[in-house]
């Protein structure tokens, strides 16, 4: 197998834009990581998914320095070995759909704490939240494992050698997952991201006990997850779902830079998660009291009912 002179890793053109990403988002994670501990221990079933995304960010930005300094010492092949280059390839997948998972579960949280306070409490507990995360991690964990391969991530050939190489042909395994990445991990939690925000969005506007900050507050969250979702990692997914189509090493030159671009701005949801928990206290406060319109509907409705078979 040849390659092309001068192939680098998608994350080596950018070494200011990742210095960036590592300089801002490993302080903001960890600041955010210790906020949301600290409302996960006040009983907030939300903030269990803001600390496994922070844990999963914390662990990709960490290994943004190999990156950056192979890409400021101008090289055009890999340098650490094939055990970083694996390493590092499986971190980034990780964080991928960790992220992307947990994301969808804090969408969710919302529409039921919006829509279904009363029927969905056992959801929202702190336990059952973080049952939801461990199970996400081990599903995550098991995908990776059987599809990141020595012989798809890193090539070696006397003393060249590339890691995370999109010139080869794509084996018959990574096609396979390609598509349950562009599907299951991609498509699957922007549609239920998309359909929690516009339930949550017409229970809000029906509901007169909550006011328009209360209204925005929560709006706010849900917008930022789906344009998350979409912004941060549509493109990578887009550029898998091409990658699958254009398999033929000599056709695929073209999308290369495009390529590279996608996993840039991958690598910003390290930075656009920790503005998540800007917004759990406001919507916690503006959930508390749709609940509480709810109960009193309910407990209104009930006593006409009352009445209304008495005075029968």
């Amino acid at each position: 197998m040849s390659f092309p002179f001068g192939l680098q890793s998608p994350l080596y053109m950018y070494p200011t834009a990742y210095s960036l990403f590592f300089s801002v988002g490993f302080p903001a994670n960890c600041l955010s990581l210790y906020v949301a501990w600290m409302l996960m221990k006040k009983g907030n079933s939300m903030a269990v998914y803001l600390v496994s995304l922070c844990i999963s960010d914390l662990l990709y930005t960490v290994t943004l320095p190999i990156w950056i300094v192979q890409a400021m010492g101008q090289h055009i092949v890999w340098i650490h070995g094939r055990y970083v280059c694996v390493m590092s390839i499986y971190i980034l997948f990780t964080n991928f759909y960790t992220s992307e998972a947990l994301l969808c579960c804090i969408a969710v949280d919302r529409y039921l704490a919006v829509v279904h306070p009363l029927k969905c409490r056992w959801w929202r507990k702190v336990s059952t939240a973080a049952a939801v995360t461990v199970t996400i991690w081990l599903l995550v964990v098991c995908f990776n494992t059987s599809t990141i391969s020595w012989e798809d991530s890193y090539h070696e050939k006397k003393n060249f050698s590339v890691c995370f190489d999109i010139f080869s042909p794509l084996s018959a395994t990574l096609l396979r997952a390609n598509v349950m990445r562009f599907f299951l991990g991609f498509i699957i939690p922007v549609l239920l991201v998309f359909f929690s925000t516009w339930r949550i969005c017409t229970a809000v506007k029906s509901n007169q006990a909550t006011d328009k900050q209360e209204q925005k507050q929560i709006l706010k969250l849900l917008t930022l997850v789906l344009l998350g979702l979409l912004f941060c990692f549509g493109p990578i997914h887009v550029m898998m779902l091409l990658r699958i189509l254009v398999n033929d090493c000599r056709n695929i030159a073209w999308i290369l830079y495009p390529y590279k671009i996608s996993v840039a701005l991958s690598s910003l949801n390290c930075l656009a998660d920790p503005l998540l928990y800007c917004f759990i206290t406001s919507t916690g406060q503006a959930c508390a009291m749709w609940k509480e319109h709810l109960h009193l509907t309910n407990q209104k409705k009930f006593a006409l009912s009352i009445t209304t078979h008495t005075t029968l």
